[in-house]
This record gives C-alpha cells, structure tokens and sequence, in this order.
C-alpha cells in the first residue's frame, strides 16, 4: 500500500511527490518527442505528412514547457529517466513484428496508438496541475488551459490520423502501404 500524499502544508513531501510526478512526465515526453520524430521520417511524404509533422512541432514545444515548468517548480530534471526514456523508444523499435528485414504495414497504426496515450498522459498531467495548484503564483494558469487544449486538438488529430490508418491498412481490398515503409 502507497503512503498518503502529504498535504499542502508539507512542502518537503508534496515537493518531491510534485518531482517525481514530473520528471516521469518528462521521461514520457522524451520518449514521445522520439516516436513522433520517426514517424515523421518515415511517413512524412505521405498522405499523413503534414499532420505529422504539426504534432511534432506541438510535442517539441510542449515539452520545452515541461522543461520551463519545472524550473518555475524548482524541480531538477533527472537526466536518467530522460536517457532511458530515450533508449526505451529506440529499443521498442526492435520488436518481432513476423518479417525479418521489413516492417509489416502496422507501425504506422500501432505508432499513432502509442502517440494518443503519450498525448492523453500529457492532458491529464496539465489537467492535474491546474487542480493541484489553483492558487500557486509559479504557474501560469492560463498557459496550463493553453497547453490542455492544445494536447486536446492533438488527441483529435492523433484519432484522425488513426482513423485514415486504420482503413488503409485493415479494410479488406484496401490494403495499401503508404510511406517509405510500414511495420
């Protein structure tokens, strides 16, 4: 059983609770920033291109608000989490996928299935901020209901995105591979 969260009056506790919160929402942005990167070289000629490269863009810049947060928060990255979120992403690239030297024509629909849960981790962790710390003068409460509706435009076009994919790559008679390449 977990202990209790301390509560606000303990800042020591709720300081460290808050880093630990933090920096694995900072581990998952890494490895976020990664996925959608790939996808963008893989895919980026392709019917999904410019979509794609829209949420990399968004998800760069989210995470160098993450970052900027954290400094307002007093919270110190730890570069572990970081580095081996970051290895996580390129290990998860080496999967069995019943091809030896080509991918099978689902990365794209399992990738953006990978994105939409990195993206709602995201809205739920600025969700979580705001209610946290309604009152907190080092956080811009406007900026968090920003960076929510953005996360929630990118879970629309995250579903969009697998929408397309889906059908291309799963409708009988309409299988079709689109890009470079595909799991």
């Amino acid at each position: 059983m977990s202990a209790p969260l301390r509560s606000s009056s303990e800042g020591p506790g709720r300081q460290k609770i808050l880093g630990i919160y933090l920096n694995d929402h900072l581990a998952g942005s890494t490895a976020g920033a990664g996925l959608v990167h790939r996808m963008v070289q893989e895919h980026g000629d392709s019917p999904y291109g410019q979509e794609l490269r829209a949420l990399e863009t968004d998800i760069l810049q989210d995470r160098r608000a993450l970052v900027r947060l954290m400094t307002d928060l007093h919270v110190s990255a730890r570069r572990y989490k970081v580095y081996g979120a970051w290895l996580g992403e390129k290990l998860g690239r080496v999967k069995p996928n019943g091809r030896l030297l080509r991918r099978s024509g689902l990365a794209l629909l399992i990738e953006l299935e990978a994105m939409r849960m990195g993206v709602t981790g995201k809205a739920l962790l600025w969700r979580s901020l705001l209610a946290a710390f309604p009152d907190d003068p080092r956080l811009d409460s406007g900026r968090l209901e920003e960076l929510l509706r953005r996360a929630e435009r990118q879970l629309e076009a995250v579903d969009s995105l697998h929408a397309k994919a889906a059908s291309a790559r799963l409708t009988p008679g309409r299988l079709t591979v689109i890009g470079t390449g595909s799991r």
